[in-house]
């Protein structure tokens, strides 16, 4: 084995929820029947796979399948999905962008490798850019990056709660949020993976205004959003503006394996970030494009998404709140984050005995698997107990699956708080040390 260097050591290491999937991916290959509501995978629906056969049969009887296979294209992206993409912006949103407003990224996860390292971090002078996350809990893919992980800054929400309901939902805490001039950029998920949270618009106005005093980009990440896959269940409306780089995932509406992701934005970032994808890895795949121009141009993405990928999703959450409602022990303060998007459900245990990894471990006893999640709090440097006592519960299952698993967790929840289980003294309670985001 080589010598690593400090980047090396760093970027060779799992963090947040990878490091769980390690463990999860172990277990599962025991051979012992789990329902397993971790999956961040979507659910293959019949009717969108088959809209991706339909463009890639179109795609293979064109004569521009030699083109897109077998050339080099433009390290912005594919001409005619870009084209695709502008046009359908501009109709839906009353926008004028140009061609020269899109980056086409090898996915979102790496838009934001991109610029985390473009934005943030140590400028040429020294000082340090901040990465400032202002609603955490968020994504856990954050933590992982930036080269230097002192950047990553992240602020507790304000919680309103909703005792009587069972339900909670995160708002950000304007008292606390700085946006200031050592910050490089501004960055969160509408709707938010782990919670399903989507920001109101004046938080948003509120925010994008904070950063925009400044001159900060505003990154958000658009991964669940409308038009495509508009796994939105609450009315929202993307935002847009000269300091907001609005960054779209094909992933959720189909396309995971073909890792296409979309930058809309002001062009002097845009060709930063293109620069430094040219000499990261010099363009994105061409395939995954042009399959999805011809879904896009059609409308038959944005048609699939709220027809038939939404209503999918929305329908597995209202069995999980209602079999939470019917199964979770009256006498325990439990939470639900409110459902307003996403393809998760986000649990918290209040005042959990034990903590979220131990809960973890001991719900896998009971053929259940859930996601720990306390690697879904990247950049917060003070020390929460809140952290330790939330899941994030996949909605991939079957409903049948659901309604059993949640039984299950609902019989646990109850023996933990009444001090009655013995499962989870026998399991280690210390969480991997990989799991800790950076």
């Amino acid at each position: 084995m080589p010598a690593l260097t400090q980047f090396g050591d760093q970027m060779s290491h799992l963090t947040g929820v990878r490091a769980i999937m390690k463990d999860i991916i172990e277990t599962l290959r025991l051979g012992q029947s789990f329902i397993n509501l971790s999956a961040g995978n979507p659910v293959i629906l019949p009717e969108v796979e088959q809209l991706w056969r339909d463009c890639t049969t179109a795609l293979l009887a064109s004569e521009e399948y030699g083109t897109v296979v077998c050339r080099y294209g433009s390290s912005q992206g594919y001409e005619p999905f870009i084209a695709a993409v502008r046009d359908d912006f501009n109709q839906r949103y009353g926008l004028s962008l140009s061609d020269r407003n899109f980056l086409i990224t090898p996915g979102s996860q790496s838009l934001y490798f991109l610029a985390a390292n473009a934005f943030g971090g140590y400028s040429s002078t020294g000082q340090l850019k901040r990465i400032v996350l202002p609603l955490s809990p968020d994504y856990t893919g954050y933590g992982g990056i930036s080269l230097i992980p002192e950047a990553l800054t992240a602020y507790r929400p304000q919680l309103d709660l909703d005792p009587t309901a069972h339900r909670f939902k995160y708002r950000p805490d304007f008292s606390q949020l700085e946006i200031t001039p050592d910050t490089g950029f501004v960055l969160f998920s509408r709707p938010c993976n782990p919670t399903g949270n989507v920001l109101t618009d004046e938080e948003v106005t509120r925010i994008e205004s904070l950063a925009a005093a400044q001159n900060v980009p505003v990154l958000v990440d658009s991964a669940y959003a409308p038009p495509y896959p508009a796994l939105n269940y609450t009315e929202m409306s993307p935002h847009f503006g000269p300091n907001i780089l609005h960054c779209i995932s094909l992933s959720k509406a189909g396309l995971p394996g073909e890792r296409i992701g979309i930058a809309i934005g002001d062009e002097a970032m845009i060709q930063v970030l293109e620069a430094f994808q040219t000499n990261l890895c010099i363009h994105s795949s061409r395939y995954g494009q042009a399959i999805a121009a011809r879904a896009i141009r059609s409308g038959a993405l944005a048609e699939i998404s709220e027809q038939v990928i939404r209503p999918h999703y929305q329908r597995k959450f209202a069995v999980l709140e209602a079999t939470l409602d019917q199964q979770m022990p009256g006498s325990v303060p439990w939470y639900l984050h409110r459902g307003e998007g996403a393809i998760f459900a986000w649990l918290w245990l209040q005042e959990l005995p034990i903590t979220d990894w131990a809960f973890y471990q001991a719900l896998k006893q009971c053929g259940v698997i859930i996601v720990p999640g306390s690697p879904f709090f990247p950049g917060l440097k003070d020390d929460w107990p809140h952290m330790r006592q939330c899941f994030r519960i996949s909605l991939t299952a079957s409903e049948a699956d659901i309604v059993t698993a949640l039984e299950r967790l609902a019989q646990l929840v109850d023996r933990v708080y009444a001090g009655q289980s013995t499962e989870h003294r026998a399991v280690a309670v210390t969480a991997p040390k990989q799991e800790v985001a950076r």
